[in-house]
């Protein structure tokens, strides 16, 4: 397969916790997939939701003229949703240039733009976790 010089193509990523997202955009017909899987049938449903808000909040429906494919990894299926999201909005700002986008989405939710910094804290020695510790009798 052979790109045109004209056919622009657009990588954004999205993180959270261990959740990492790759989002490929180009021009196309209005279809978004996430690991090959249709937008529309992703499951479950509270993670399609979460990952729709971006597309929702664009009012004059840019990524109807754009074919967006996501390949998520990691995490669990709330930290993919998050991770997709922010792939998303991203690439949705990066493709349009549009400021008005970017402030719409920092308003509506700064994470959507922004990463969120927080990891999980590293198990320590001495206990089953970060900071349980075993528990001591003295008898």
């Amino acid at each position: 397969m052979t790109l045109s010089s004209s056919s622009k193509v657009l990588l954004t990523s999205g993180k959270r916790k261990t959740a990492v997202a790759r989002a490929t955009v180009k021009a196309g017909k209005g279809r978004v997939r996430i690991n090959n899987l249709p937008i529309e049938i992703y499951e479950p449903k509270i993670a399609r939701d979460k990952i729709l808000e971006p597309l929702l909040l664009t009012s004059d429906n840019i990524w109807k003229q754009l074919d967006i494919d996501i390949k998520v990894s990691g995490g669990g299926f709330q930290g993919q949703a998050e991770a997709v999201r922010t792939a998303l909005a991203r690439a949705l700002s990066r493709w349009t240039k549009s400021t008005h986008l970017q402030t719409l989405f920092t308003e509506y939710d700064r994470t959507l733009v922004a990463g969120d910094p927080r990891r999980r804290e590293p198990k320590k020695p001495g206990g089953p976790g970060a900071r349980a510790k075993d528990q001591k009798s003295y008898r």
